[in-house]
C-alpha cells in the first residue's frame, strides 16, 4: 500500500516489530488486566464484614466472587485448560466443587493474595502461548458437547467472565456504601 506520495504505508504494528496476533493478544491481555484491576480497586477500603456480607439472596459475599475468580476462573483456565498443569487437573472434572465461598480461617488478606498469585500464574501461562494454539487439557466430563478451539476462544471467554463479575462488584459496592468505580453519583448534574 502507499500513501499520497507514493512512499510506502507501515502499519503501526509492523513499525513496532510485533505480528498481528501479538498485537492482538496484547489487546486481550491488556483488557483482562484493566478488569482485574477494576475486581480489586472496587472492593478496596472495605472492611472483613463488609467483604463476607451477602450480597444477593444466593448468599454469596464480594469476597466469596474474589474467590471464585481466582480458583474457577483464573487458575481453571490459565493453568489448567491452557497450559494442562497437573495440580489443577482434579478440577478438571465433573463434580468438582465450585469455589463460591471462603473457607472457614481464609482472611480477606490471603482471598486477595490468593488471587494476586493466580493472576501472576496465570499471565506466566500466556506470556507462553499463542493465539491459535489448542488447549493442552479440556474437561470433557464438565462439558462434553462444548469446547473451546484456542487460547483465543479461551482468554475472550474469561475476559467476558471477569468483566461481569467486576459488575457485580460494582452493584454491591454501591449497595454497601455507595461508592462507585467512576466516583460519585453517575446521574448527578
Amino acid at each position: 500500500m502507499t500513501g499520497a506520495t507514493g512512499e510506502p504505508v507501515v502499519v503501526a504494528e509492523r513499525r513496532s516489530g510485533q505480528r498481528p496476533a501479538s498485537v492482538e493478544l496484547g489487546a486481550l491481555k491488556g483488557a483482562l488486566d484493566r478488569q482485574r484491576e477494576h475486581v480489586l480497586g472496587i472492593l478496596e477500603g472495605l472492611s472483613e464484614d463488609d467483604l463476607r456480607r451477602p450480597a444477593l439472596p444466593s448468599g454469596w459475599s464480594c469476597l466469596a466472587l474474589v474467590r471464585h475468580l481466582t480458583v474457577d476462573v483464573e487458575r481453571f483456565w490459565f493453568p489448567g485448560v491452557v497450559a494442562g498443569a497437573e495440580d489443577v487437573a482434579g478440577q478438571l472434572t465433573a463434580g468438582a466443587e465450585p469455589h463460591w465461598y471462603v473457607p472457614e480461617g481464609m482472611g480477606a488478606r490471603q482471598v486477595f493474595a490468593e488471587y494476586r498469585a493466580a493472576i501472576a500464574r496465570a499471565d506466566g501461562v500466556l506470556a507462553d502461548v499463542t493465539l491459535d494454539q489448542e488447549p493442552a487439557a479440556w474437561p470433557v466430563e464438565i462439558w462434553p458437547a462444548w469446547r473451546l478451539p484456542d487460547v483465543r476462544h479461551i482468554l475472550i471467554h474469561v475476559l467476558t467472565e471477569v468483566a461481569c463479575h467486576s459488575g457485580h462488584l460494582d452493584a454491591a459496592r454501591e449497595v454497601i456504601d455507595g461508592t462507585t468505580w467512576l466516583g460519585g453519583s453517575p446521574y448527578a448534574g
